[in-house]
C-alpha cells in the first residue's frame, strides 16, 4: 500500500480521473462532518458498534468495477485506512493508497481534530451536506 499526504493524494487524483476516492468512515462522518469532493462513502466501521464491514471488498469491487483500478482510501486521521487497504489487498486490490493525515489529522493539545492536519486543514476541495 503507498502512503500520500493529502496533497499527494489530491494530485493524484488529478492525474488520474480513473482513480477512485473512497471515504472508509461512517455515513454519518461522511455527511456531517464533511469529506473530499468526489468521495465515495464505503464504510469500514459499521454504526453503530463500529463492527468491520464484513463486506466492505465485495462493495469496493461492485464500485471500482476491477481489482486494479487506482484506489485512495481517507478516512477521520489515516488509521481506519491502513487496516482498510490491508484487506483490500488480502483480496487482490493492486493499487491501494492510504491518505496520511485523514480528513481530519490528529488530536491537538485541546483534543480538537483539523487543526494539525488533514485534507480539511490542507485547502483541499471538500463538502459538507
Amino acid at each position: 500500500m503507498k502512503h500520500l499526504t493529502p496533497q499527494e493524494a489530491y494530485d493524484f487524483l488529478q492525474a488520474n480521473p480513473n482513480a477512485l476516492l473512497i471515504d472508509c468512515r461512517t455515513e454519518i462522518e461522511h455527511y456531517y462532518v464533511g469529506h473530499p469532493v468526489g468521495a465515495i462513502n464505503i464504510e469500514w466501521n459499521t454504526a453503530p458498534d463500529f463492527d468491520v464491514n464484513p463486506h466492505f471488498a465485495e462493495q469496493v469491487l461492485r464500485m471500482s468495477g476491477r481489482k486494479d483500478r487506482p484506489l485512495v482510501l481517507i478516512c477521520r486521521s489515516g488509521k481506519r485506512t491502513l487496516d482498510a487497504g490491508a484487506e483490500l489487498e488480502v483480496h487482490g486490490f493492486s493499487s491501494v493508497a492510504n491518505v496520511l493525515e485523514g480528513f481530519e489529522g490528529e488530536l491537538d493539545s485541546d483534543h480538537h481534530r483539523g487543526t494539525l492536519g488533514g485534507w480539511r486543514k490542507r485547502g483541499l476541495p471538500w463538502r459538507q451536506v
